[in-house]
């Protein structure tokens, strides 16, 4: 009897040993990989996978490294432990173990019709079931493995796709940090900086607001369209049409990578402020025909009001009065050798400088880079009072501004402490521009000087001005010019020349290297040598707008 039950035993082993070594290990380990494999991601490359939740409203496939590699990680290790287990409970424990425990043919459940059939068949029954319970443990701890070294081989690539996102956002932002570049919008209403404009896809122009570094890619993004987006600066993420996430706006193309400098244009009503911005615009188009200074119209709309303009000055002499609340800064490309710039020119319009509430909603001042004063000498009460009746009825021929200089600055300044803070307006560089030379220079006491401007305005009754200038701006330069005389048909280059003298003072101030092209005729302070004015034609009509 013991030696029935022995040999049972080994039988028992043998039947184990073979099932699960030559079968069900092998068996049950081609179907845990295959069924691992495939689950594994979405058959065609670009499709979203349907396991993965869109986010937000960003037209764009989320990276495969940062949510549906641990997806398919973890549906790969379920997926393998799902098949085994419905292999082993269902074709080898319910099907093929039971028939061979109940004495039935184990491939067709037909009933062995003679007893020691159905006898050998229960014998190997047991060997049989062990075999598979085995095999399926041991197929399972090698998947186990697998996925382990999946696991871990996941989380190096999440890492180092981690780290990659750190390494080229941070080395972006050291870019725009070391460049000084601050986006900002330039359009009335809005105003506001933003870290990241929105691009559009050149393919299907969705509206892409993260294009950058991140959960959807960290070199490019993958459109919903199936286009490829780079989402470096330095790589020409720029080179794609942008446009304001506030106000959803087209902005120039490069906003990203250019340092914006932005000039407001002070000045009372009828001060020449338009056709002085008009003349600094044509005066920096003819510099940089003669000198490595480039200048270029940022947006197709910034060259039409500039031909528009133009083309009001040729036909009437002057310039209609600005209108609207707040301004569009005019933007031009302003490129001298390795250096750039993205200038912002606003001209508000003179009732807009009025009184504290208006002057505060002018919220493109916070921004301010530099200003330019535009001081018309004849608006001024006391100027005006010195004057003979002749040179009154030249005087009110050139259209005086109103108010006049020292009620606008006194307006402006207020709020321009308000708006940037008290040490910020005084690092600002000031561009103090007299206008209408060509009527001054009709009046015998209010003919400009060569040289020293500053004393010249004091003496004529702008003193308060000037010292107040002198107090509250450490940086500050005089012109004096005729825009008039810049603008319409046959300006004078010189004129037009000093009226881009200005501008390109404050860009010089922001490191851009263009203090050569400015002449040693203007003023930097009441102490330093003025500016050597060439003549002025005499032309009857003065500065306008």
């Amino acid at each position: 009897m013991g030696g029935l039950i022995t040999a049972a035993v080994w039988l028992t082993v043998a039947v184990w040993a073979g099932v699960c070594l030559f079968r069900a290990f092998w068996e049950f380990l081609a179907l845990a990989l295959g069924a691992s494999a495939k689950v594994l991601g979405p058959r065609t490359p670009g499709t979203p996978d349907p396991r993965i939740p869109p986010v937000g409203t960003e037209p764009a496939q989320r990276a495969y490294w940062s949510r549906l590699m641990w997806v398919d990680a973890y549906t790969s290790a379920r997926a393998a432990a799902s098949a085994v287990r419905h292999r082993l409970l269902g074709r080898w424990m319910a099907v093929t173990a039971r028939r061979m425990f109940t004495g039935h043919q184990p491939s067709t459940g037909y009933r062995f019709g003679h007893w020691i059939a159905r006898f050998v068949v229960r014998l190997l029954a047991p060997g049989t079931a062990l075999g598979a319970i085995t095999g399926a443990l041991l197929a399972s701890a090698v998947m186990v493995l697998v996925h382990l070294v999946m696991w871990l081989l996941a989380g190096l690539v999440w890492l180092a796709a981690v780290a990659g996102v750190v390494v080229l956002r941070g080395a972006d932002r050291a870019g725009a940090l070391v460049r000084r570049v601050r986006m900002k919008c330039p359009y009335p209403g809005c105003y506001r900086a933003f870290p990241l404009a929105v691009h559009r896809c050149p393919g299907c122009g969705a509206a892409h607001r993260e294009l950058r570094p991140g959960g959807f890619g960290a070199l490019w993004h993958v459109c919903s369209c199936g286009r490829r987006l780079t989402t470096v600066s330095l790589a020409g993420r720029d080179r794609l049409a942008v446009e304001c996430p506030h106000c959803d706006r087209s902005l120039p193309a490069g906003i990203g990578r250019l340092r914006i400098v932005h000039v407001p244009v002070i000045g009372g009503t009828s001060s020449g402020k338009t056709m002085l911005m008009a003349a600094a615009v044509s005066g920096l188009h003819a510099t940089a025909g003669r000198s490595a200074l480039k200048v270029s119209f940022a947006t197709d709309d910034d060259r039409r009001d500039v031909v528009d303009l133009d083309g009001q000055l040729k036909q009437d002499g002057r310039v209609r009065k600005t209108q609207g609340g707040q301004p569009r800064a005019l933007m031009l490309r302003v490129t001298h050798r390795r250096g750039h710039r993205l200038l912002y020119l606003y001209d508000p319009m003179g009732e807009s400088l009025y009184d504290v509430d208006s002057t505060r909603r002018q919220e493109y001042l916070a921004h301010a880079d530099g200003v330019v004063l535009v001081v018309d000498v004849l608006a001024e009460p006391q100027v005006r009072r010195s004057l003979s009746a002749a040179e009154e009825e030249l005087a009110r021929a050139a259209g005086p501004s109103e108010p006049g200089p020292w009620q606008t600055y006194q307006t402006f300044t207020g709020e321009l402490s308000a708006l940037t803070g008290r040490r910020r307006r005084g690092r600002l560089p000031l561009a103090v521009v007299v206008t209408k030379r060509d009527v001054l220079d009709r009046i015998e006491r209010l003919r400009v000087p060569a040289t020293g401007i500053a004393p010249w305005l004091a003496t004529i009754g702008l003193d308060p001005l000037v010292r107040d200038l002198g107090h509250r701006f450490r940086t500050r330069r005089y012109w004096a010019l005729s825009a008039y005389a810049a603008t319409g048909t046959g300006p004078l280059v010189s004129e037009q020349q000093r009226a881009a003298e200005a501008v390109l003072w404050i860009l010089a101030r922001t490191g851009l290297r263009v203090g050569k092209l400015l002449s040693e005729g203007s003023d930097a302070d009441p102490s330093v040598p003025g500016m050597r004015t060439a003549p002025v034609q005499d032309r009857q009509p003065a500065d306008g707008a």
